[in-house]
């Protein structure tokens, strides 16, 4: 992804901090290339062992006639504006489409999103209420979406960990909080069980987390350590390369629901056994792109023309230089971030509407508005 360059990095810091900082960097590079060489003077004996495991290929192997597949990217966002004597909590889900392919007609002219905002009292427990809400809405896009292939941004197994902490939280935030937890629920775990199952032939859910600490190759495969398989197959892998499908690396303990909903009980049975068929593949669509971690569901991985679509979708929305995702979650992510610098201004809207109406001394309004900082998570 594209970042901003700040000009003056530095100048909020000590000089002298800066200069004992700067001093590491040639120990920092040296470390680094060291590395870096380790890893490409093996690279050869790594890539015959994946070879002989038959999970190294190349997308040609399995390439059929072009299908042009429509794709779209599902991101979402929240953000807690802390004031004095409440909370503004805002959340928000954004479904983005991709690259039309010159065969077909745009499905969604706009982006399609869900929103929420409230005032939320103080609580630490905000937050994870708050993400999990987040992750309704991503489900909810990602499962409406008319398209051939949906990418969501993280890993598929992220839904249900969000989801179980913010069931063990609900009691501690705020009715109005709860409520919309509670409310959205039902739909979105309806929504993750298509998702993860991915029956359709039509269409497939794909989970690209972007940071990963995931080590399916490396340790359980390769046998080695220091390196996490996202950032070691972008080293080992060439263009149009792809490793897998394996298995999702699996929990310590089973996956489970410590407080749940009566009426959600079966589904959510459903839901823990469709987590323990997800499998991951590893696909570099061009050199000058990293080796991409997509998490597909049994039905995918066992169908090789679905995965032929999937690499295919990948080559139309990677093509972009600079952008390190696939294309509609570069433009889903990049809509959702500014949320937190959206949620001061509405703040600032707001007191002024309320301020036209207050009849007691405004200073007792702008005070009890004073932000102190926004907090904000993806």
């Amino acid at each position: 992804m594209v970042e901003k360059t700040v000009e003056n990095p530095f100048d909020e810091l000590p000089e002298a901090l800066v200069e004992e900082m700067l001093n590491q960097c040639d120990e920092l590079g040296e470390n680094l290339s060291k590395s870096f060489r380790k890893l490409y003077e093996k690279k050869n004996d790594f890539r015959r062992k994946l070879i002989e495991q038959k999970l190294l290929k190349n997308d040609a192997e399995i390439s059929s006639a072009p299908t042009h597949p429509t794709t779209c990217g599902v991101d979402g966002s929240y953000a807690i504006e802390k004031l004095l004597s409440t909370d503004m909590t805002a959340i928000a889900g954004v479904a983005v489409e991709g690259l039309a392919p010159p065969t077909e007609k745009r499905y969604w002219p706009k982006p399609h999103h869900l929103s929420e905002i409230l005032t939320t009292p103080h609580s630490d427990s905000t937050t994870v209420v708050a993400r999990a809400i987040m992750m309704c809405m991503e489900l909810d896009l990602a499962a409406k979406a008319p398209h051939d292939v949906i990418f969501l941004d993280g890993s598929l197994t992220t839904p249900f960990i969000y989801f179980n902490q913010a069931l063990n939280k609900a009691d501690e935030v705020s009715d109005s909080l709860s409520s919309l937890l509670h409310e959205r629920l039902k739909i979105a775990l309806e929504s993750y069980k298509e998702i993860l199952l991915s029956k359709r032939t039509d269409k497939m859910f794909v989970g690209m987390p972007k940071y990963t600490t995931r080590r399916e190759i490396t340790q359980k495969i390769l046998k080695i350590d220091g390196y996490e398989d996202r950032g070691f197959l972008s080293s080992v892998l060439d263009a149009g390369e792809f490793v897998g499908p394996v298995e999702i690396q699996e929990p310590p303990s089973r996956w489970h629901i410590d407080r749940q909903p009566a009426n959600l009980k079966s589904i959510i049975s459903e839901i823990i056994d469709a987590l323990g068929n997800l499998f991951v593949v590893y696909y570099r669509p061009y050199n000058h792109f990293p080796a991409l971690r997509m998490e597909i569901s049994q039905s995918v991985r066992t169908n090789m023309q679905r995965l032929a679509i999937l690499f295919e979708s990948l080559r139309l929305q990677c093509g972009a230089p600079g952008v390190m995702e696939p294309y509609p979650l570069y433009l889903a992510d990049r809509m959702v971030k500014h949320l937190r610098t959206a949620l001061p201004a509405i703040r600032k809207t707001t007191t002024q509407e309320m301020s036209l109406k207050w009849e007691d001394s405004l200073g007792n309004i702008y005070l009890a508005m004073h932000g102190y900082r926004t907090e904000w998570g993806k």
